[in-house]
């Protein structure tokens, strides 16, 4: 193993060795939070590892979860219900995020965070520690945040995982049984994904599509939009980034026929709703 690397792993289980009371190392099943966890067997420390169902991971996440003996806890409604009673989350409307995995479990909690995943991580986490709320900024809801593989590269987790014989998540081994730490285990065709990503998980998971078709009606049921059925309301969410480019691609069709939504969903995402 580098001297780089194992200067790494020296400064995490520094760093987790010195936080005191309860800790919670925050599980979701990915290959970063497995090397957290791993750390923390090694660190010696008492702790609770605690996965937080979103009820929307991909397959395979439960099962894995339950390999390495993480603590499950299940939200009060799941993705469809919060759909339900609050419409379709964006990166506007974060609901689901404060519903399903950002409320507090125990004073410190221990996450899988590196800036080598996105630029915007990068600029964001400049410390391996800090304090943040859960919802209102009240003591019952104040958490200090640790981070032990912030500056860990895509490499040094590759290297970790393998020097220690780590069994991951499914979703990272290519059909030749490699290894592949690139790739991102999240929400399936999570709101809060680039466009792109997300018209790509909805045609890798075209059963979510359903699922949001049959969850937002029940919502449109109760509440009125300017659409004439669900799937508008999902090609405008799924294919627009605003409200205003989506109105303009109707004006085109002012003249023709009623746009067959339903119909276009089926088509491009290969199912039947």
């Amino acid at each position: 193993m580098k001297t780089k690397l194992l200067k790494k792993i020296n400064r995490a289980i520094r760093l987790l060795q010195s936080i005191e009371g309860e800790v919670e190392i925050a599980y979701s099943g990915g290959k970063d939070s497995d090397v957290i966890l791993q750390l923390a067997k090694e660190s010696g420390i008492s702790f609770r590892a605690v996965y937080k169902n979103t009820t929307i991971d991909p397959p395979g996440t439960i099962k894995h979860v339950k390999e390495v003996g993480a603590e499950i806890l299940h939200p009060k409604k799941n993705f469809g219900q919060l759909i339900e009673d609050k419409g379709l989350p964006n990166r506007f409307r974060r609901f689901c995020c404060a519903e399903l995995k950002e409320y507090k479990v125990a004073d410190k909690v221990v996450i899988g965070i590196r800036r080598a995943e996105s630029r915007k991580r990068g600029e964001r986490y400049k410390e391996p520690t800090e304090c943040r709320y859960y919802g209102k900024k009240t003591e019952a809801n104040h958490v200090v945040q640790y981070y032990p593989i912030l500056d860990w590269t895509d490499e040094d987790i590759r290297d970790f995982v393998l020097d220690r014989g780590i069994k991951l998540h499914s979703l990272y081994y290519t059909e030749g049984g490699d290894i592949d730490v690139t790739r991102r285990l999240g929400c399936m065709c999570c709101p809060l994904a680039s466009r792109k990503k997300r018209i790509a998980e909805f045609k890798k998971y075209p059963l979510m599509l359903r699922y949001y078709a049959r969850h937002a009606n029940i919502f449109l049921k109760k509440k009125k939009l300017d659409y004439d059925d669900v799937f508008e309301w999902l090609v405008r969410d799924i294919f627009y980034s605003t409200q205003s480019k989506f109105n303009k691609n109707k004006e085109k069709n002012l003249f023709d026929d009623k746009i067959d939504y339903k119909s276009f969903l089926e088509n491009y995402f290969k199912i039947k709703l």
